[in-house]
């Protein structure tokens, strides 16, 4: 038992840092658009379709990363996403085209965060911990994804300031190559096999067939789109209406601290309360929150005040909704149910993050795709609001479960 409790321990640990270095790097990156684009002479569609290619090969991706975790374990997909992440920071330093940026940026980095991030390590975790803990070391995984963006945006910032937009990405490529021996140590063990164990075309038509996981799916396509237009534009949409850059980069950071009572809150409530609603608070609220952010007088304060609530809310979604996968469907396929949800996630984030530069480029503000947030916050909550967490019956002829 002991050496069960610390091999769950160290799991919880080594999946904790490979987020926090992840989701840290990535969550800076909203800072380069203003330097790249005005020193390269690119419009801001151009910054915004490689983070909009980034974050859609994510998401395509992430069930081919989560199913290999699954088989395999998350070591060495850990280690094979930290390589692609470094060095596509390494080349995005070096990028001076539209090309470049989205190789860099867009393709490699992409695919790096599949191997890196919530649903590869979620599942190890979920692996790992015992079904009534499991909510909670969820919700401890993404608060350190929320920490890492806490505690590395002051850092890309004063490297940003310190040694201009190519340096600093060179140097946070060096960071990111960290995860590759904290990928090594991170020794998953694949479920053992039981007499209840479904194979992979099995779990996909279970899922398939289950009305809760395309309503769970379509809801965090909600979340993709709200938090990555928010993180990659905000800084934008502050420095046209006269607010410093310093204060995008503290908001994002406040987003990053706050989320770390967030998430483990939200972690923590889910092994008390109903998971589906809890999520339909959580998107009514981002709804309202956007809309009193919009309708205040813009200000420093204003927009500190809109980080906090925000970052009570930001990732709160993850351990809510993958409990709600593992609940449903067990741990044998989490990474790549889990990784399916993602996907869905990541179409999100591309509409929100590209939408918001397209948008700009046409319009030269963000005012449709404020209001666009808005309104897929108060869809999402009524979408959560159906969603069944009852296990699924196997073995005997069902229905589609709700």
């Amino acid at each position: 038992m002991d050496s069960l409790r610390r091999h769950s321990l160290m799991i919880l640990v080594l999946g904790s840092l490979v987020v926090t270095l992840a989701m840290g790097l990535r969550h800076g990156f909203g800072l380069f658009l203003e330097p790249m684009s005005a020193e390269l002479g690119w419009g801001r569609g151009v910054f915004a379709f490689a983070l909009a290619i980034q974050n859609l090969l994510w998401g395509l991706s992430q069930p081919f990363a989560g199913a290999l975790a699954d088989r395999f374990g998350a070591a060495r997909v850990v280690v094979a996403g930290g390589a692609l992440y470094a060095l596509g920071l390494l080349f995005m330093g070096l990028s001076e085209s539209a090309l470049g940026m989205t190789l860099s940026a867009g393709v490699l980095i992409g695919l790096g965060l599949s191997g890196t991030t919530f649903s590869v390590v979620l599942g190890a975790v979920g692996r790992a911990v015992a079904p009534e803990k499991r909510s909670m070391a969820m919700g401890i995984v993404s608060a350190a994804g929320s920490f890492g963006q806490f505690a590395m945006l002051p850092g890309t910032l004063g490297l940003l300031e310190w040694l201009g937009w190519s340096a600093a990405l060179l140097a946070m490529a060096a960071i990111g190559a960290l995860m590759l021996p904290l990928g090594l140590m991170l020794r998953d063990r694949p479920s053992a096999k039981a007499a209840s164990d479904i194979s992979l075309g099995a779990a996909l038509n279970e899922a398939a067939n289950h009305r809760g996981f395309w309503l769970l799916c379509l809801g965090f396509f909600v979340c993709g789109f709200q938090v990555v237009f928010i993180g990659v534009h905000l800084p934008g949409y502050l420095y046209d209406n006269g607010i410093a850059v310093q204060v995008g980069s503290t908001t994002l950071a406040l987003i990053g601290l706050f989320n770390i009572a967030g998430t483990y809150t939200a972690g923590w409530l889910g092994g008390r309360y109903a998971k589906p609603r809890l999520l339909s608070g959580i998107y009514l609220t981002r709804a309202l929150v956007i809309s009193l952010f919009l309708m205040a007088p813009l200000s420093p304060a204003s927009t500190y005040i809109f980080g906090i609530a925000m970052g009570l809310l930001w990732l709160s979604t993850v351990p809510l909704t993958n409990g709600i996968v593992a609940s449903v469907f067990g741990v044998q396929h989490l990474s790549m149910l889990g990784g399916i949800v993602f996907l869905f996630h990541q179409l999100g984030s591309f509409m929100g993050v590209w939408l918001g530069g397209l948008l700009y480029d046409l319009q030269g503000d963000y005012d449709v795709v404020w209001k666009l947030a808005i309104l897929l916050g108060v869809v999402a909550a009524a979408l959560h609001w159906w969603i069944s967490e009852a296990p699924v019956t196997r073995g005997v002829p069902r229905e589609a479960q709700a």
